[in-house]
């Protein structure tokens, strides 16, 4: 079950990285990595404009986020070419349509090892960065900022160009 799961325990912050034999990269942080910034769509681009910026920027994927900087989630352009191919979408819809809203996070102060355990269900990763944010009223509320999107294989190139045998 999920509770005696170490890779679901580390995932949800119940457990540390615990790991027996830990690779050399396990305690490293995500900030290493050299991520680029991310391409960020806005929720009402259509599908038609984010297949033509994924397309144009070199990119398969993208975060959704409202102007508020809500992260919605994640549009990936195989998704979104297969929806409109079989009719579930139209090209002129928005892109919150195809949209997976079910996506882990991660910050630059998470090691590797977390973001290793959270690749092996997920195909990629949102690096958000959160802050305070305070109104003229006294009231604050936390913000979250992507920095980033990483995939296995932005974890396996660190590693490999980096391997201390």
């Amino acid at each position: 079950s999920k509770f005696v799961n170490d890779q679901w325990m580390i995932k949800n912050g119940f457990l540390n990285d615990a790991q027996e034999h830990k690779p050399w990269w396990w305690n490293i942080k995500v900030q290493k990595l050299n991520l680029s910034a991310p391409l960020i769509l806005l929720p009402e681009v259509s599908c038609q404009k984010a297949i033509e910026i994924l397309q144009e920027k070199g990119h398969d994927q993208a975060p959704v986020v409202a102007e508020s900087g809500l992260i919605l989630g994640m549009v990936t352009l195989s998704n979104t070419l297969s929806s409109v191919q079989d009719g579930n979408v139209e090209f002129s819809d928005p892109v919150t349509k195809v949209t997976y809203d079910q996506f882990s996070k991660v910050s630059l102060e998470d090691s590797l090892g977390k973001l290793s355990c959270l690749l092996e269900n997920d195909h990629f990763a949102i690096v958000v960065h959160e802050q305070m944010q305070f109104s003229g009223k006294g009231s604050s509320f936390t913000k979250q900022t992507v920095l980033g999107v990483v995939t296995a294989m932005d974890l396996l190139t660190f590693v490999s160009s980096n391997d201390k045998k």
